[in-house]
């Protein structure tokens, strides 16, 4: 063999050697999809989790304020936005509010929750204050059937009930009524009895604290010593009729029946924010910011809410996506 075979040969060897070295390390590299990955939603604090939930759908908010909107829903409305949620999600479809009045249909208002999980392939979520919390509970009662058997659909960018009483549900594909259609999450903020008695609405006195099925989860904000709420110091709890997650927050009597929704500065702030980024309800809390420093009016209000509608943005956008991929 001459000495080009030999240069020849051993120049193949090299390039081999080289080649099955670079190799390894390719083979052992995680995955580059990373936006694929599942996320935690019960652990979602952080920047990562943050950028990660932007990259998901977001189910429809719809947001509901009291009888007397001295302070309506906006404030909250912006601090959800504030805090990352998309505001397209918020706006209402007919004419962009991000505040409804507790006035409507409670029959329309669950139409339209089967509208959007029609449309969206997500189950909405609910948040009413003062008599806005009452209309969220009776909208879960009507999905439930307590007050009739069969609801409409309503379009709510159109403003009008449709010629049907069933969806197409987005994962069977199969036709189901509107009666059973659940929403991800519902609160109710300072939603009290005697207001109940004094606007004549009868039928929901006993349905108040009852909170059916087609909730997945819900959460009672209750202000101690409320007079606008009629509780003297707290309320009868919220309970589940079956299986629905129920929990109950009393909030001190230093919040203000009126001035709850009043949250948009705590996405603004740094410290508020970093806060109740942190914050989950089944932990202690860390020491609060400083008030000296920062307005920390709603603050315990504001996280625990928070925690609860990021969670379900997680669920229902990661349960949306697999769907569809």
């Amino acid at each position: 063999m001459n000495h080009r075979s030999l240069r020849a040969i051993g120049a193949l060897f090299a390039l081999l050697s080289i080649s099955m070295g670079s190799a390894q390390p390719m083979a052992s590299a995680p995955p580059t999809i990373v936006t694929k990955r599942a996320l935690d939603c019960e652990d979602l604090s952080g920047p990562d989790a943050a950028q990660a939930l932007s990259a998901l759908p977001a189910p429809r908010v719809v947001l509901l304020h009291g009888s007397m909107p001295i302070v309506n829903m906006e404030s909250f409305a912006h601090f959800l936005i504030g805090m990352g949620y998309p505001e397209a999600a918020l706006r209402d479809p007919q004419d962009g509010v991000l505040s409804r009045s507790s006035f409507g249909s409670s029959v329309e208002l669950a139409g339209a929750l089967a509208w959007h999980y029609e449309r969206d392939g997500m189950r909405p979520m609910l948040i009413g204050h003062s008599q806005g919390g009452m209309l969220v509970i009776r909208a879960l009662h009507e999905l439930a059937g307590g007050f009739q058997d069969s609801i409409p659909v309503f379009d709510p960018g159109r403003g009008a009930a449709l010629d049907r009483t069933t969806i197409r549900d987005p994962y069977t594909h199969q036709e189901r009524p509107v009666v059973g259609v659940q929403v991800a999450f519902a609160a109710a903020i300072a939603t009290g009895t005697l207001p109940r008695i004094l606007l004549g609405q009868w039928s929901m006195i006993p349905l108040l604290r009852r909170i059916p099925d087609t909730t997945l989860e819900f959460t009672g904000f209750t202000i101690a010593w409320d007079p606008l709420a009629g509780n003297l110091g707290s309320a009868e709890p919220y309970a589940a009729d079956g299986r629905a997650v129920v929990r109950n927050v009393l909030l001190p009597s230093t919040y203000s029946h009126i001035g709850a929704p009043i949250t948009e500065h705590l996405a603004a702030q740094a410290a508020t924010r970093a806060w109740i980024d942190t914050w989950r309800p089944d932990a202690a809390p860390g020491p609060e910011p400083d008030a000296a420093n920062d307005d920390l009016r709603n603050l315990v209000l504001a996280a625990d809410l928070w925690f609860s509608i990021r969670r379900h943005w997680c669920l229902e956008g990661q349960r949306r996506r697999a769907a569809t991929s």
